[in-house]
């Protein structure tokens, strides 16, 4: 019973032929993101400070560079980190992966609604 719990396992893990795969690079206080598919663009995204919120933002959830996943497509999100362990996560969506220093891990997702949500490290 261990053999087969344990193949199902891995294959329920491996993400199998995104559409679109983006990398989240965490360091302290913000991320860096690279979508390699079509065309390399790479930037990273900040908190909003305090003193520069506007009435409609949320403190410590809104950023200056969001991140941009298309509605109803695969997506593979591929995390590390530079320097101490983060958790990159969305939880409006179920998405929740842990960026390590020196290691790749992956999570695959499907964005079933449109919207804006907000993710954070936890």
């Amino acid at each position: 019973i261990a053999l087969p719990s344990l193949r199902l396992i891995y294959i329920l893990d491996e993400v199998n032929n995104p559409m679109i795969t983006i990398k989240a690079i965490g360091h302290q206080w913000y991320w860096s993101y690279e979508y390699s598919d079509f065309k390399s663009v790479t930037f990273d995204s900040y908190m909003i400070p305090n003193n520069e919120l506007k009435p409609y933002n949320f403190r410590l959830l809104d950023v200056d560079n969001r991140v941009v996943i298309p509605f109803e497509t695969h997506i593979r999100i591929i995390a590390t980190a530079a320097d101490v362990i983060h958790s990159w996560t969305v939880p409006a969506l179920g998405v929740k992966i842990d960026a390590t220093p020196g290691r790749l891990n992956q999570v695959g997702f499907l964005a079933n609604r449109s919207g804006l949500f907000y993710g954070q490290c936890s």
